[in-house]
């Protein structure tokens, strides 16, 4: 029995020592606001990805977090970007109460 006991400690200690799987790249991401809306949040939001918030309508826009994470500033043609952080996030825009997304980024 002592002889199994050494046998399968040289194992545990391989297993000691297997690196822990890579974490995901961070990725960007482009959310279009067009018509007086914003376009479809993307999916699968992860901490440390970014958002490029794009104005391609003709009125000013804001992408705001109601708890007051980010506020991008986006007159007509403008980008601006953001790193998202886990849980969930109202977005609205500031110049157009009615425009609002809701983003879920896990861990």
């Amino acid at each position: 029995m002592i002889k199994r006991g050494l046998a399968s400690a040289p194992a545990a200690a391989l297993l000691l020592f297997i690196p822990p799987a890579a974490a995901a790249a961070p990725r960007t991401h482009v959310v279009v606001i067009d018509k007086m809306k914003f376009g479809p949040m993307p999916a699968g939001l992860r901490v440390g990805d970014s958002i490029i918030w794009v104005n391609k309508d003709m009125f000013r826009h804001s992408a705001t977090a109601r708890n007051g994470s980010f506020n991008i500033d986006l007159p007509t043609g403008a980008k601006g970007m953001t790193e998202v952080k886990a849980g969930t996030t109202a977005v609205t825009c500031k110049y157009h109460p009615g425009m609002q997304v809701v983003l879920k980024v896990s861990k």
